[in-house]
This record gives C-alpha cells, structure tokens and sequence, in this order.
C-alpha cells in the first residue's frame, strides 16, 4: 500500500478547545469567529493571492484528537449506529474533516474566518474556495436524518433551567465555569440517553455530563427542564484531593450540597 505523507499548512485558532465544547456542524457555530495561522517560511503568502475574492472557503484538517477509528458509530442526532461513512463521525479510518467557513479578511499569513466548527491547534491540510454552483446541490436530501432526526442542523428542544439551576450555574461562572452554554448545546439535540453527549438515565430521571460536573434535567414535552447541577466528585475524592483544581469543586458542596443531602 503506497504510503501518503501530508503536512500542515497551518493550525486553527478558535475558541474551542474540547470536543464537547464544538459546534457539531459550521451552521451551529455561526457567528463564532477564528483563524486559521498559515506556516510561515514555505511560499504561502504567494499561495494565498486573489482567496479574498471567495467569500467562503473549505477547510481540510486532521482530528488529531480523534484515538483510533470505528466502522460503526452513533451520532449525536441518531438513535442507532451507522456506518462510519454515513456520518461525519472524527472516528475514521483516515481522521479527515471538512468543514465550510466564511473568510472575513486576511492578515499576511492569518485568514480571519466566522462560522466555525473547528477546535483550537487543529492542523489545516488545505484550503479551497466554496464554490456555490457546483458544491451547493439543493436536491442532496437529508439521508437517514430525515426520517429519524428531525432535520440538521437546528435545535429542536428548548432548554430552560430551574431557579436553583441558575443560582448554581452563577456561582460556577463566578469561579470561571460557564456551564450554561455547552448544557444548551448539547440538551438542544435531546434529552435521549447518548454516550457521545454523555447522556444517561438513574434512578431519580436524566443527568448529562460536561467535563467534571453534573447536570439533572427533566423532560416536560419538547422542553427539556435543568433542574440542578453538581460535582462529578465523590465526597472522599474532593476530601482526598487537596490540589487547587478541585478548590471550587469543595466550594461548591459546601454552598449547595449533594443532591439529596437536605441542602
């Protein structure tokens, strides 16, 4: 097998720095604004002449935080698995994203981008215009998430948080966690159990996961419900764990308690 060898041209700068922060699709992260760094030294001040003239460009990059690769996968937006050429999974056989971005200007080596999907240090393969007559095809159809997701790329849950959630939440803020926005994002694709969202069923309703804390949600029709947040940590752990990284975590308890504690 002939073996291929590929180099960065660049590296993204974007807001983003964990999966579960990302827009799942560029239309989820419009608005958002980034850039994309070329590597200086290798011609491509001369490569980048007349890409003003697009206003929207494809960005090839590598998911060099994708570990390994799975023929079957489970979207976010999917009840099932499919097959890993069906979806826009990072798991394949040659971690390859595309996503189209729209060029708001260019600085020496820097594009300025908006509309991105991309984490921060991505390596950037290639860049090519978007060019709307050949790569926009109205009659493309949706595929399997037609009939089972609802459509894409828009929300089709409403996400509203209880008193206590929102109290908890701006205690977090204060300590420098936003958990208000990624909770939105991700509860607004459904409350269903994933393990890609981290979403899971126990005995007292529905708790979804993001990084270390906890939040407990209920389902009311299409309105999905924050009821709390909390810590990921065991009480022993927090205990046993001095390090500063777990201070608000401990700071945290102590305002509010575990769930179910009497707090």
């Amino acid at each position: 097998m002939t073996e291929l060898v590929l180099q960065p041209i660049g590296f993204v700068r974007s807001p983003f720095h964990e999966p579960a922060q990302a827009p799942r699709q560029p239309a989820s992260g419009r608005h958002v604004e980034a850039r994309i760094e070329l590597v200086p030294g290798r011609g491509f001040e001369f490569a980048l002449e007349d890409i003003e003239t697009w206003r929207f460009l494809w960005v090839l990059f590598w998911f060099d935080r994708a570990e390994g690769w799975h023929a079957k996968v489970r979207p976010p937006r999917s009840r099932q698995r499919r097959g890993v050429f069906a979806t826009r999974s990072p798991h394949r056989p040659n971690p390859i994203g595309l996503s189209a971005v729209e060029l708001v200007r260019v600085d020496g080596l820097t594009l300025h981008v908006r509309n991105i999907d991309i984490l921060d240090g991505t390596p950037v393969l290639d860049l090519k215009p978007y060019i709307a007559y050949s790569d926009a095809i109205p009659e493309a159809g949706a595929g399997w998430l037609g009939a089972e997701a609802r459509g894409d790329p828009g929300p089709s849950w409403e996400v509203s948080f209880a008193e206590r959630a929102r109290e908890q939440a701006a205690f977090l803020a204060e300590g420098g966690v936003e958990l208000l926005t990624p909770v939105i994002a991700a509860l607004s694709l459904g409350p269903a159990p994933h393990p890609y969202r981290r979403i899971r069923r126990d005995g007292q309703g529905f708790v979804l996961a993001h990084k270390d804390w906890r939040a407990r949600f209920e389902v009311e029709g299409s309105q999905v419900v924050v009821q709390s947040f909390a810590t990921g940590y065991r009480a022993r752990e927090l205990h046993e764990s001095p390090e500063a990284p777990l201070e608000l975590h401990r700071r945290f308890v102590e305002r509010f308690g575990y769930p179910g504690d009497g707090h």
